[in-house]
């Protein structure tokens, strides 16, 4: 009952923090950004570094975009990252961007997520070990199915 009454406060101005007093400052607080860094995903395996930041321009003031790629193919893994100045210019490109198209493909703009920490590789691995071709090696006898 009293998230509702609050709600309607908010909505109805009599909050003494109202939100009102810029649109700014609206922005600032209702944003679901923490960090100026967007993910985008659904890229076409043909947007490049430099369209990617054409289509992100108009929004504000770019620092960096860029496509991922595949280490050993160079192709692009259809997902990049656009880091703008200000939460204010990545909010106006999260919501002038999403769902829209580049290079005939839909987009998806969403926060960035700082990386996680990736699993530190065993060091109690047994003997034998997996190549990704469906063979295994064994230290003492050689290659088997």
């Amino acid at each position: 009952m009293a998230f509702v009454s609050t709600f309607r406060r908010i909505f109805a101005g009599s909050n003494n923090n109202s939100l009102s007093s810029s649109p700014s400052s609206w922005v600032r607080h209702c944003s679901t950004l923490s960090s100026p860094k967007l993910f985008v995903s659904g890229l076409s395996r043909l947007t490049t570094n430099e369209k990617l930041q054409d289509a992100f321009a108009p929004f504000g003031e770019l620092v960096d975009a860029r496509v991922i790629t595949d280490r050993e193919t160079g192709r692009s893994k259809g997902f990049g990252f656009v880091t703008y100045a200000t939460i204010q210019d990545a909010e106006k490109a999260k919501e002038g961007m999403n769902a829209k198209f580049l290079d005939g493909w839909v987009i998806f703009v969403d926060p960035a997520r700082p990386r996680e920490p990736r699993r530190p590789l065993q060091q109690d691995q047994p003997q034998s070990s997996s190549t990704g071709s469906g063979f295994t090696t064994n230290k003492t006898i050689g290659w088997c199915k």
